[in-house]
C-alpha cells in the first residue's frame, strides 16, 4: 500500500497508528478554529494519535442559497495557515474549482475533493498536479468498486499521495446508509482508507433548507468502521454543534471526542493485533 505523507503525519503504514482528521465543518472564526485545534491536539497527544486539522473556507454545496458558506478563499487560507504554524499540525480543506488548487496547495497539506465532485476529472487532476496529498470523498452515488476510475484519474498525474474516504451512500430520499464492506473493497485498491463518521449520519436536505442528521449514531458507525479496519478517521467536531453555522446536526460535540477515541483505539488495537495479551490468571482464578 502506498504511504501517504501529509506534513509530519504518515498514513497507511502498518507500523503507524490510526490518524485523526478533525475540525469544524466550516471556518466560522479564527477563535473557533484555534479552540478546536488546541483541544483536539491535547486529546490526541495524550492518546498517541497523529492529528490533521480540517476546516472548509467555503461550503459551495449548501442546500439553501441563504446558508452560511464561509469567509472565502483568502481569509480562509489565512486562518488555516495560522493553525498550521501555531499548532504544528497538517491542515486539510476542500477545493471546489480548478483555479483554487494551487493557492490552497501553498498553505494546506491535503486537498480534499468533496463527494459531489469526485467524478470531476479536471478538478481531480488539478488537485493532484499540485503534488499535495489528495483526499477524495467517495460520492454518495458511487459503488466502492467505481472508485477505481477516480484512482486512475489521480494516478494519471503521477501523484500517488491519495486517500479514499467513505461517507455513506444514498438510500432513498434524504437518507444515507453505510455499507461497511465498502471499506475493505476500497482498501483493496491499495490506498489508505478513511471513514467519515459525521457525514455518514447526515440526512441530505432532510431539514428543508439544510441537511439534517442523526448525531447519536456517530459513535456506533465510527466504532464499527474501526472494527472493519481503516487507516484514518474523519470527524467534524464543535464545542456547541447545535450552534454551528454548517452541518449543525452532524458535528460531534468536542467534549465527546476523548471517550470515543479511546473506544476506537481499543478496537483498532484488536484489529491490528497490537492489543496486549490478556492475563491468563492464576490456577485459583481459572
Amino acid at each position: 500500500m502506498p504511504i501517504v505523507q501529509a506534513g509530519n503525519v504518515t498514513i497507511g503504514a502498518p507500523e503507524h497508528p490510526l490518524v485523526l482528521i478533525a475540525g469544524p465543518c466550516v471556518i466560522e472564526s479564527p477563535d473557533l478554529c484555534r479552540e478546536v485545534a488546541a483541544t483536539v491536539l491535547s486529546v490526541t497527544r495524550a492518546l498517541g494519535l497523529p492529528y490533521i486539522f480540517k476546516a472548509s473556507f467555503d461550503k459551495a454545496n449548501r442546500t439553501s442559497i441563504r446558508a452560511f458558506r464561509g469567509h472565502g478563499l483568502e481569509r480562509g487560507l489565512d486562518v488555516l495557515a495560522s493553525i498550521r504554524q501555531e499548532f504544528h499540525v497538517p491542515v486539510l480543506t476542500d477545493v471546489h474549482e480548478t483555479w483554487q488548487c494551487m493557492a490552497v496547495a501553498e498553505v494546506c497539506d491535503i486537498l480534499q475533493i468533496p463527494a459531489f465532485l469526485c467524478r470531476q476529472t479536471d478538478l481531480l487532476m488539478a488537485a493532484a498536479q499540485t503534488g499535495r496529498a489528495i483526499n477524495v470523498k467517495k460520492g454518495q452515488f458511487l459503488a466502492p468498486w467505481d472508485v477505481r476510475n477516480v484512482i486512475d484519474k489521480v494516478e494519471a498525474t503521477g501523484n500517488r499521495n491519495l486517500l479514499l474516504t467513505e461517507r455513506g451512500v444514498s438510500f432513498g430520499y434524504n437518507t444515507l446508509v453505510v455499507d461497511m464492506t465498502a471499506l475493505p473493497q476500497m482498501r483493496a485498491f491499495g490506498y489508505p482508507v478513511v471513514f467519515d463518521g459525521t457525514h455518514s449520519v447526515q440526512r441530505p436536505g432532510g431539514a428543508g433548507t439544510a441537511s439534517g442528521g442523526m448525531r447519536a449514531f456517530i459513535p456506533h458507525l465510527t466504532r464499527a468502521a474501526a472494527a472493519v479496519g481503516v487507516d484514518a478517521l474523519f470527524l467534524e467536531v464543535h464545542p456547541e454543534p447545535e450552534k454551528g453555522l454548517s452541518d449543525a446536526a452532524t458535528m460531534l460535540p468536542l467534549s465527546d471526542l476523548p471517550d470515543l477515541l479511546r473506544q476506537v483505539l481499543a478496537i483498532d488495537a484488536v484489529v491490528r493485533g497490537t492489543m496486549p495479551p490478556l492475563s491468563q490468571g492464576t490456577d485459583s482464578e481459572r
